[in-house]
């Protein structure tokens, strides 16, 4: 798929991880991103319930400050085991740490102390909205596993070290940025919206 003639998109983000995801994801399409940091927008609320409401206030919140056509996502890590927590909250799991990354990672492992791996189902998820004048879709990915017992690997972020795919056997912090954007949350996601775009005449981005 390639994205239509003009591919400005803005990204509600100030996560530098998640912007290098999109481009990555999204560049060979045609697009060309920028970030809420390019409005000045440092600190975008997700006062929501689910990872949906999370991304349609960012998406809106952009998308009125621009005026361009805006994709905002909101994402974490749901652990069956934990009723699917830390859900929502996945950034910020531990409280706030200077490093946050590995502080929640550490609760989580300490959560999970003591079960073993068939009790230790997790997945991913994505949601993606998207909003343009008069318009607003939600896309979502999933990409499920379970958790290790360690943290495994040097790659990644979040909990990318303690998570490891059904049918793969290494976390995502052992394998490239390439593998892990082909088969992850956030692309699947992505694939829907560009589906969606691809197939709707309306949008000139």
């Amino acid at each position: 798929m390639s994205a239509k003639k003009t591919s400005l998109l803005y990204i509600a983000t100030n996560n530098a991880h998640k912007l290098k995801e999109f481009s990555q994801l999204l560049s060979p399409h045609g697009f060309v991103l920028k970030s809420a940091a390019d409005l000045g927008l440092n600190d975008i609320p997700e006062e929501g319930h689910s990872f949906a409401e999370n991304a349609l206030q960012k998406a809106h919140t952009v998308f009125h400050a621009c005026g361009l056509p805006t994709l905002a996502d909101d994402s974490g890590l749901e652990v069956d085991a934990l009723d699917g927590a830390p859900g929502i909250y996945s950034a910020r799991y531990a409280g706030t740490h200077d490093n946050q990354d590995q502080a929640n990672r550490h609760k989580l492992l300490r959560e999970l102390q003591g079960l073993p791996k068939e009790q230790r189902s997790a997945h991913f998820r994505c949601a993606l909205a998207f909003c343009a004048d008069n318009t607003q879709e939600i896309f979502e990915g999933r990409l499920s596993g379970h958790i290790t017992l360690e943290e495994r690997g040097a790659g990644g972020f979040g909990y990318d070290m303690l998570f490891q795919a059904d049918g793969q056997n290494v976390t995502l912090a052992e394998i490239s940025q390439d593998a892990k954007n082909a088969i992850s949350h956030r692309r699947k996601a992505l694939n829907a919206f560009l589906n969606y775009y691809e197939n709707t005449s309306k949008f000139t981005l």
